[in-house]
């Protein structure tokens, strides 16, 4: 075949422009793709938001270390973080600060409490930023917003296991209890879960509710709620705080009036509920034996995981908000694997195509990641643990639980 002089030149242009063209495409793929983090780091709640920065810092390391998002040639993850503060308000703020300050953002979690994440995600949905959730209201993915995936299981959800699963371990005790009594503060996903246990799960108990007491945090005195407890004799008590120091006042007050260190039974919701700030702020007999729901937890199978965590800072074990913000870095990483490019529309339409029970999934109860067309996750389920000589024990689901519940005083 014969080449002619005016075809030599064409191929060495050509041959010029491929330098050119593969700086472009280098270019192309980012050196570094952004994901928020927007967690209180500030007043009541602020151990909550430490805990999920431990977990999302930790799983941003060990993927860039793995090689990054091979798929845009080894893009390294960054952890962008803004600090909800103590209100709605200022939540809503912080999102819309954090995103006005890097626009290139592909995706976030957060913001722990639900109604701060109510508040953030009406910024993040108006972005079209996709936006993952521990929070358990179900308010959170009832609003048909497009961009919201919760990770949890929600309130509602919560509430209906909750009720069955106290009872067969009341029952395995040898009790059988008849009432039940409820103090909750007025956040948002508390509301949710009180809400179903009013309307439907303790009906189908046959559970009657003596005393019903609600409040808002944070609570200056739990003298008043303690005493209508006392006077109302419940077999056992649905304790719904939403915070550190109601925490440690309510099982404080409890104690001083003679209902509490497994006097009473107790039942409460919240990772916070089973932190190691409050065994220390509490005490270890005045948690004995009370009951967590949660939406994830340390537990069964993740024991490697949970060793480095609590290597790495010095934790005595790992709680829903370090696991799930760890879980979440991990979806965001698949989801960009499958996307190929740093854009947030696609991050969220790969993370609405995923169906996984490998890889991610292994991070959260259920061991499925699957969201409906509403956010929720598919098959979420919830964790329960119960405080046993100072450690938070996961007893439900069977296939995590690491002990034997017990109901009250143990012995």
């Amino acid at each position: 075949m014969r080449i002619t002089r005016r075809q030599v030149g064409k191929l060495a242009a050509g041959a010029a422009l491929l330098p050119s063209l593969a700086s472009r495409t280098a270019s192309a793929a980012p050196a570094e793709v952004k994901i928020a983090l927007i967690a209180p780091f500030s007043g009541p709640w602020a151990r909550q938001g430490q805990l999920m920065r431990m977990g999302g810092e930790m799983a941003i390391d060990d993927i860039n270390a793995a090689g990054g998002i091979k798929s845009l040639g080894g893009a390294k993850l960054k952890l962008v973080v803004g600090d909800t503060g103590d209100s709605a308000e200022s939540a809503k703020n912080a999102t819309q600060r954090l995103l006005s300050e890097n626009p290139d953002l592909v995706g976030g979690t957060g913001a722990w409490l639900s109604s701060f994440t109510l508040a953030v995600t009406e910024v993040t949905e108006r972005a079209e930023l996709p936006w993952t959730t521990v929070s358990f209201a179900d308010s959170i993915v009832n609003r048909g917003f497009h961009y919201i995936f919760q990770t949890s299981a929600t309130s509602d959800a919560m509430a209906g296991k909750t009720i069955p699963n106290a009872m067969s371990v009341a029952r395995a005790a040898g009790r059988d209890p008849k009432t039940v009594g409820i103090v909750a503060d007025n956040s948002a996903s508390n509301v949710s879960f009180i809400k179903g246990l009013r309307e439907k799960y303790l009906p189908d108990a046959h559970l009657t509710t003596t005393v019903d007491l609600t409040y808002t945090p944070p609570l200056a005195d739990g003298t008043s709620l303690v005493q209508r407890v006392r006077a109302a004799k419940p077999d056992f008590l649905m304790l719904m705080s939403s915070n550190l120091p109601d925490d440690k006042l309510m099982l404080e007050t409890l104690a001083e009036m003679g209902l509490g260190r497994g006097r009473m039974p107790i039942v409460s919701n919240g990772a916070h509920f089973a932190t190691p700030e409050l065994l220390k702020a509490a005490g270890a007999e005045a948690l004995e034996g009370v009951m967590v729901t949660v939406g994830n937890w340390g537990s069964k199978g993740q024991e490697e995981l949970i060793a480095r965590f609590s290597k790495r800072f010095n934790e005595p074990w790992m709680t829903q908000d370090s696991i799930s913000t760890y879980g979440d870095m991990h979806i965001f990483k698949t989801a960009l694997e499958a996307a190929g490019v740093a854009d947030r529309n696609k991050v969220a339409q790969a993370i609405r195509a995923l169906d996984l029970t490998d890889g991610p999934a292994l991070f959260y109860p259920g061991h499925r990641i699957k969201f409906d067309e509403t956010g929720r996750r598919v098959g979420a389920d919830m964790v329960i643990v119960q405080w046993q000589k100072g450690v938070p024990m996961t007893i439900y689901p069977k296939d995590l639980a690491t002990t034997t519940p017990f109901w009250g005083k143990q012995g």
